[in-house]
């Protein structure tokens, strides 16, 4: 089955409406089901987003992007200073 990739947007959505179906007397697993994913996802969800507004979300999204281009750039800085050493050294 084709895993469907939710928007931070639809994510906060979904956490409210499980929160409203919850205060409702409904369980976790009804409320899930009514939104369409497993109560691990909400549990997942929640963990990650959990008290968040919708702004704040896709600035989350925003600086994680930021932070793992940022990683790679470090990572190829490392191995081309290691590369240099190598070289300067004389041992190739």
């Amino acid at each position: 089955m084709a895993r469907k990739n939710f928007k931070a947007e639809e994510i906060i959505q979904h956490l409210r409406t499980v929160e409203l179906e919850e205060g409702k007397g409904h369980t976790l697993e009804e409320s899930a089901k009514k939104v369409g994913v497993t109560p691990q996802t909400i549990i997942r969800w929640r963990k990650e987003y959990g008290g968040l507004r919708v702004d704040q979300a896709k600035r989350l999204k925003e600086l994680e992007a930021e932070n793992l281009r940022l990683k790679r750039i470090v990572a190829n800085q490392a191995v081309e200073v290691s590369i240099l050493k190598e070289v300067a050294s004389g041992n190739f």
